[in-house]
């Protein structure tokens, strides 16, 4: 299966923040982009939207309009899911990239993103999701893909669907092996199951669970 880096584009440069604003707004005119990253010596700080770049001086700089950049972003280690919550999350068709040292790598685009979630295992192959929750200080990934895989399981996919400073909440979805002896194993580990989903239930959930989304997806 493809890298969603693979996916990250850098087919226009970000716009410098010396540009002025009708440079910016004839940008826009020509795309159909609702967001788009600004740097200033060569760091990203922020995205301008579109809709907002409409109603600013055309004569002034968009440095001028920094107070309304909007300040999502991805990282270059984001898994998919994460990926996509951001688009859902800030209702845009593009997403800035930083690497683990606050670089600008480039941007994804939403079309791109979906073409990989349609190709995902998570989705393609038929499995069954688990949903669990243990202490943030006890939690370990490993320790997941061990309790599945001990239990003759095929591990398709996991996520931090929540967490706050006390609980993390990690989605999984498995094949093959025993789901009954999985669950018991995560509880004899202290995990508890927040919920096992019906795949095609979790899917349908997965995808209506944003507006935003609902656009995007159609499968």
């Amino acid at each position: 299966m493809t890298d969603i880096k693979e996916y990250i584009t850098n087919d226009f440069k970000a716009i410098d923040s010396q540009k002025t604003i009708g440079e910016v707004q004839d940008f826009f005119d020509e795309l159909t982009f609702s967001h788009f990253p600004v740097i200033e010596e060569g760091i990203f700080v922020g995205s301008i939207a579109a809709d907002d770049i409409e109603t600013f001086d055309s004569d002034k700089k968009v440095n001028d309009y920094k107070y309304v950049l909007e300040h999502f972003f991805a990282r270059t280690n984001m898994i998919w899911l994460d990926v996509l919550e951001v688009f859902a999350k800030n209702h845009t068709n593009l997403v800035p990239i930083l690497d683990e040292n606050n670089k600008y790598i480039g941007y994804y685009e939403i079309e791109d993103v979906i073409k990989f979630f349609h190709e995902t295992p998570f989705l393609k192959e038929q499995g069954a999701i688990i949903i669990v929750s243990k202490n943030t200080i006890d939690y370990s990934m490993s320790q997941i893909v061990q309790i599945v895989e001990s239990n003759n399981g095929k591990l398709l996919g996991l996520f931090i669907s929540n967490s706050d400073v006390n609980t993390i909440e990690v989605t999984i979805k498995i094949s093959v092996g025993s789901l009954n002896e999985i669950i018991q194993t995560f509880r004899r580990y202290n995990y508890d199951i927040v919920s096992e989903h019906n795949e095609d239930n979790y899917i349908k959930n997965l995808k209506e669970r944003s507006d935003y989304l609902d656009k995007y997806l159609n499968m």
